[in-house]
């Protein structure tokens, strides 16, 4: 995260002496990424964060791969998932390589009963349905339809919803989110032509500080493995913390579309980046004004990425029979562009309503069990006239 940010109380100078009011010292700890050459922040506990009791179970939570190798466009009816109570329990794999994990979530509870903490991979959790409040150790954040929430690897938090009635749509990196660096000056700064700035970004809010002892369930996800760790105090103990690596969101409606008088590229709607691939944001915008313009997008091969399409409201113009909730895969090696009589329909229309994310990965994605139960069977074919 490109943002300096700060909550609660620390000392003037990292790695002094924090003193409590009525004797005895704060436990500092440092969060960082890539090493400690990424973006780290320093968080300053009651307890010493790292009192683990016992592990009580560790079991595997690898998706089942369907389709390894794939070279089939298929469409999945997101909607289709049916709700579970617990988070965790409802979020389920839809499309993997070694770079992320792309899925579907349909969780109908909050979660307060444990803590989750990913180990390997930063969270991108997309809000279609509900409404509530991502609690994390370094602060809180509400959240609304529409927002994205940016969770990095090793944050540990809990998802309390105001409503039964959620659907998410998550991505797990293993690499950190950015802004696009072509956003950016060399400071971090986004620039005047970005399609958003650091006004949009929700920050973390309201630090709860625990000074609690006793069992804390936390279950932690790593190599593909959940394993159930119960830490001796209250993980949300921090007093205070600051840095550049922190827990934010950012709402899809905050995203200020890039347009032209003709046709611009899918980069142009970009949101995120990883090393591995990209997040993009298709919103409600003015069409394309050359007065030969075809709104339409043109057909174009996939040479390099998987595309997956995430349709979260709205008419997608340049796809026939689609509806919320949907996720199209364009995988690599076809090409693929609008369903027939898209592009003819599209002329002389001069806007859009269409709201979707897109993710594209530069390493081929797999598709599991899960997901297949929700293929709809005939996209691959929607292209024959």
């Amino acid at each position: 995260m490109p943002l300096y940010h700060k909550l609660g109380d620390f000392p003037q100078k990292r790695h002094t002496q924090f003193e409590k009011p009525n004797g005895g010292f704060y436990y500092e700890q440092l969060f960082g990424t890539e090493g400690f050459h990424g973006h780290s922040s320093l968080s300053y506990h009651v307890h010493r964060p790292t009192q683990v009791k016992e592990i009580l179970n560790s079991y595997s939570v690898e998706p089942k791969i369907a389709i390894g190798k794939n070279i089939k466009s298929l469409l999945f009816k997101g909607f289709e998932l049916k709700p579970e109570n617990d988070f965790l329990d409802s979020r389920k794999a839809m499309l993997v390589n070694k770079d992320c994990i792309i899925g579907l979530a349909a969780p109908k509870e909050s979660l307060r009963k444990y803590f989750y903490k990913n180990a390997d991979a930063d969270e991108m959790l997309f809000i279609h349905r509900g409404k509530g409040k991502l609690r994390t150790m370094l602060g809180n954040i509400p959240f609304e339809y529409g927002d994205y929430l940016i969770v990095p690897r090793g944050i540990i938090y809990q998802i309390e919803f105001e409503t039964e009635d959620n659907r998410l749509f998550y991505v797990e990196s293993y690499s950190p989110f950015y802004t696009p660096k072509r956003y950016k000056n060399q400071s971090g700064q986004h620039l005047e032509h970005s399609p958003f700035c650091e006004r949009d970004f929700i920050l973390p809010n309201e630090l709860e500080t625990h000074d609690e002892k006793g069992d804390f369930l936390i279950k932690i996800k790593k190599e593909g493995m959940m394993h159930e760790v119960v830490y001796a105090t209250h993980p949300f103990d921090v007093v205070g913390w600051d840095g550049y690596n922190f827990p934010y969101g950012f709402s899809i409606h905050n995203f200020e579309p890039i347009t032209g008088r003709v046709h611009q590229p899918p980069p142009v709607h970009q949101t995120f980046e990883t090393a591995t691939f990209v997040v993009c944001s298709f919103c409600p915008r003015l069409y394309d004004y050359h007065p030969k313009a075809i709104p339409a997008p043109y057909n174009h091969s996939n040479i390099d990425s998987d595309e997956v399409l995430y349709y979260v409201d709205g008419d997608f113009m340049s796809r026939n029979n689609i509806e919320q909730g949907h996720i199209t895969l364009h995988p690599k090696g076809i090409p693929h562009g609008p369903a027939p009589g898209a592009m003819e329909r599209s002329i002389g229309h001069k806007e859009t309503q269409e709201l979707a994310v897109m993710v594209d990965t530069f390493r081929p994605l797999m598709v599991t069990e899960e997901a297949m139960g929700l293929d709809d069977g005939q996209y691959y074919k929607s292209w024959c006239e």
